[in-house]
């Protein structure tokens, strides 16, 4: 079967373990797969969700301290939502834009799986978590509410495939590479096993999220040179037509150098 086809079969899948296993199985196929180039149509509707978690538009929780067992479940489910985004959001990067070469739908076929595999790790150690109770509570993915605020941005750039390499793996995928340390040292403060075990899968995520910002820098520049935009100055204008989120300080310097942003632009955002 074509690739790009079976992408979009695996992203309107709603069961996430089911999501997973696609994901992971289409990347270990691919390269036996041929790609079509424009044979697609636009595809409007949301992609595959299970029924929770209840998505809104702003999250408003009381705060729960990860020193806490909810606490610590809140947070993991926050990740782990995250992470089943970011699986949607590559597959939906494999099968929508027409005309670009075969490494570029091979490459989010590639992210999808990671993504898959970060979720896979997050969604079984909140599955491990116990709070107090007879018997103990116990949590799965969806029993927190979640925002849809990546896939809102996704469908914003539909049409348009330079501004999703700049406003998705370089803007929004970018913030992960400055929050997760953050949110390691507040696990490590905490220091009991699951908030530890919390931080090794959190260490494995932001190795590999470099790896995928660093393959949004590439096709957007890659697009650029193409399309005869400087990308520097034409980042701007897509952050203000789409409404970009401004990254916020303090900014991992070292995991975005390593992603592939310059100079330049790291000078930008400290200035």
């Amino acid at each position: 079967m074509e690739l790009r086809t079976r992408a979009l079969q695996t992203l309107c899948l709603t069961d996430p373990a089911q999501k997973v296993a696609s994901a992971q199985l289409l990347h270990a196929q691919a390269a036996t797969l041929s790609i079509a180039k424009d044979d697609f149509q636009p595809f409007g509707d949301p992609p595959g969700r299970p029924a929770r978690p209840v998505l809104v538009e702003r999250v408003v929780k009381p705060h729960r301290s990860p020193f806490t067992p909810d606490g610590l479940a809140t947070l993991l489910h926050t990740v782990a939502h995250i992470e089943f985004n970011a699986i949607n959001l590559a597959l939906d990067a494999a099968w929508r834009f027409d005309g670009m070469p075969d490494a570029f739908y091979l490459d989010w076929v590639r992210v999808a799986a990671e993504e898959a595999h970060h979720f896979s790790l997050l969604r079984a150690h909140l599955q491990s978590l116990e709070g107090p109770g007879t018997p103990p509570v116990r949590w799965d993915y969806g029993d927190f509410p979640a925002h849809d605020g990546l896939w809102t941005v996704c469908a914003a750039t539909a049409v348009d495939v330079v501004a999703r390499m700049a406003l998705v793996p370089r803007t929004l995928e970018a913030r992960g590479l400055d929050a997760t340390p953050l949110i390691q040292a507040k696990l490590r403060r905490v220091a009991t096993p699951q908030a530890l075990r919390a931080v090794e899968i959190l260490e494995i995520i932001l190795t590999d999220e470099v790896g995928h910002v660093a393959i949004g820098n590439h096709w957007y520049r890659w697009l650029c040179q193409r399309d005869g935009l400087d990308p520097v100055a034409y980042y701007r204008v897509l952050a203000q037509r789409y409404d970009a989120p401004t990254p916020k300080p303090p900014f991992n310097t070292q995991a975005r150098l390593q992603a592939g942003f310059t100079d330049e632009e790291l000078a930008i955002l400290l200035a």
